[in-house]
């Protein structure tokens, strides 16, 4: 079983679900873009409605504002010097949705940067970097209940992946499992033994699934998929609280 949770849309679910080979089931997702007190959050949604009205609106207000962001960001670096151009950023994005890995391989590409990490600083594009640009994002809570109006689960992604910033606290995921939260992400290639230890606890605590997850972007994470899994326990607390979508079979 494998899902699909690209940022912020379903578009590539008909290539996905074309591609399925026997025996594997897809699991259609998404990975929603989030805020809270000023930090990005990400939130994976799975199973959920795909033209419910108000969620698909809220996606595409979203990636609207990517490629707003995106061209300030480009914008921004060439005032810096650096190399770096919008048509350069949508070839590698190839067709999908514009994000900064997008960019710093572009940077990496024009030899601005020799790595991602070295982009993602607040010397370029880092949060509060020089090249830096917010976007819209969802609130949390409101992310969960539209998940949850389409008759998705939500899973709170890579919470103490420290590579990404921000480190939610137990209080904000205990808050959100008030609000319907299904599930935390524990296995990543970002957590190690400690923080997986430390966040199956807090699910089991709250009563919510504790999830794998690959996190895979193809060559920016070195072609990971499938490091981490999902157990069959926590896998059917998800299917069995899912009635948007049903998973895709061959």
């Amino acid at each position: 079983m494998l899902a699909l949770t690209d940022h912020d849309t379903v578009g590539g679910m008909p290539e996905a679900a074309a591609a399925l080979p026997p025996g594997m089931t897809l699991v259609p997702g998404m990975e929603l873009s989030c805020r809270r007190d000023g930090h990005s959050v990400h939130l994976l949604a799975y199973l959920f409605d795909p033209v419910n009205a108000e969620l698909a609106a809220q996606c595409q207000a979203i990636r609207a504002s990517r490629v707003e962001r995106a061209k300030a960001m480009v914008e921004r670096l060439a005032g810096l010097g650096a190399p770096v151009t919008w048509e350069q950023v949508t070839s590698i994005a190839g067709g999908g949705v514009v994000g900064r890995p997008h960019i710093a391989r572009a940077m990496i590409q024009a030899g601005v940067v020799s790595s991602v990490d070295e982009a993602f600083t607040t010397e370029w594009i880092g949060p509060g970097g020089r090249a830096h640009v917010r976007r819209y994002a969802l609130d949390l809570v409101h992310a969960i209940a539209l998940v949850r109006g389409a008759g998705g689960v939500t899973v709170l992604a890579h919470p103490l992946a420290s590579t990404r910033g921000w480190l939610v606290p137990e209080q904000l995921i205990t808050e959100l499992a008030a609000a319907g939260l299904d599930g935390v992400e524990v296995a990543h290639p970002d957590h190690d033994d400690a923080k997986r230890h430390q966040l199956r606890a807090v699910a089991r605590g709250l009563g919510l699934a504790a999830t794998g997850g690959s996190d895979d972007h193809g060559e920016l994470t070195g072609d990971r998929i499938g490091c981490e899994s999902t157990g069959q326990e926590d896998l059917a607390q998800l299917l069995a609280a899912a009635t948007g979508a049903p998973v895709i079979t061959k």
